[in-house]
């Protein structure tokens, strides 16, 4: 009896000390944070696309967010609209989009019919950045968050409301990888100094008249050519507003007035305008294949049709504006401030600069990389 008594006790005891080692551990641990998968940062390695797990966990159920873009045939800015749908509709968000046709008034109609609506958040991409405030202004009047996104608004007026953020990326490095690809390639092909004076003769298709990225990404290509040891030589520039139609005239005005002969490489501030200009360059024979009638020619925005044409050895290059994480970020950001979320790196998944800014990084796309982005 007394044996029995005594192995009862034992398997008591035994059971009572795995119970306890049972409850010191919980039912499910966290995995360990995953080892960090980006890369060094580099002008060649893409951009990762994913946001940090913690973003995750943002809710958009019964959220509503309304955005206005400034015009839909913009090719870049519907890659944007289409990733910040994508975002919304993984989020649990509702996401209304308008088209406000390159036209201020409208847009700022739009953003009072949105407020009337009831909207949780707002997501703007201003057709005139300097006429931001006044929409901030009426944002402010009903506590509504508001994001701008790729064009930034003036610096006071970010400052003049607490909810009030800017998705985008620094004009300037893009500016700065363009004017790399051109001296890149004049550094490999010598004899692309047609009349080898040491300078490079261009043409400067830009975008809007005072428009930032216009005048960054121009001025930054100019002088990365510059600091790589080549003079370089405008035989032309003019704005073509970021269109591809205009573009194209206005480079067979520059070929008409500078002689194709005399252009040695062509710089656009986006790729629709670049491709503009190829349109001119391929009716006068060059760039469909013969090597001795090849003008380098480099966009910015790696969109589809700018991918396309390198894949065909027409465009020299571009450089990659993240659509992708833009839309995406605008929407987290909208989605976790109209939740009552502090907007942060660890809440939205990209990291905020000044508690305002988020800045998505420029990739440089050249011959060697451009199949990663197709």
């Amino acid at each position: 009896m007394k044996k029995l008594s005594l192995m009862l006790a034992v398997m008591m005891m035994a059971m009572v000390f795995a119970g306890c080692g049972a409850s010191s551990a919980p039912a499910s641990a966290p995995a360990p944070a995953p080892a960090s998968s980006e890369a060094p940062a580099s002008s060649e390695a893409p951009a990762s696309s994913e946001a940090p797990a913690q973003a995750a966990a943002l809710d958009g159920d019964g959220i509503l967010v309304g955005s206005c873009i400034y015009k839909f045939d913009d090719t870049f800015m519907t890659g944007v609209r289409t990733n910040m749908q994508t975002e919304a509709d993984a989020l649990g968000a509702t996401l209304e989009i308008v088209d406000s046709q390159n036209k201020q008034p409208t847009q700022n109609d739009q953003v009072d019919t949105y407020i009337t609506k009831g909207v949780n958040a707002l997501a703007v991409n201003p057709v005139d950045r300097t006429a931001a405030g006044p929409i901030v202004e009426k944002a402010k009047a009903e506590g509504l968050p508001i994001v701008f996104l790729n064009r930034e608004p003036e610096a006071d007026i970010m400052q003049s409301y607490e909810q009030v953020w800017y998705v985008g990326a620094k004009a300037e490095e893009s500016g700065t990888m363009s004017g790399q690809i051109i001296a890149d390639y004049f550094t490999a092909n010598p004899d692309a100094d047609k009349n080898g004076d040491g300078k490079i003769q261009y043409i400067m298709l830009q975008g809007e008249q005072g428009h930032q990225d216009a005048v960054l990404r121009t001025e930054y290509s100019v002088k990365a050519i510059e600091e790589a040891g080549f003079g370089v030589e405008a035989l032309g520039s003019d704005n073509a507003n970021w269109d591809k139609v205009q573009a194209t005239d206005k480079m067979k005005g520059f070929i008409a007035s500078a002689g194709i002969e005399n252009i040695e490489a062509v710089l656009a501030n986006n790729d629709d305008m670049a491709l503009g200009a190829l349109e001119a360059l391929k009716a006068e024979g060059y760039n469909t294949g013969d090597a001795s009638k090849y003008i380098p020619v480099v966009g910015v925005d790696a969109t589809a049709p700018a991918l396309e044409s390198m894949s065909k050895g027409e465009l020299l290059g571009t450089v990659l504006n993240d659509a992708e994480n833009q839309g995406k970020a605008t929407v987290r950001i909208a989605v976790a401030a109209a939740a009552g979320t502090e907007v942060t790196s660890e809440t939205i998944g990209y990291e905020v600069t000044d508690g305002k800014y988020v800045w998505i990084p420029y990739v440089k796309v050249t011959a060697d990389n451009y199949q990663d982005f197709m």
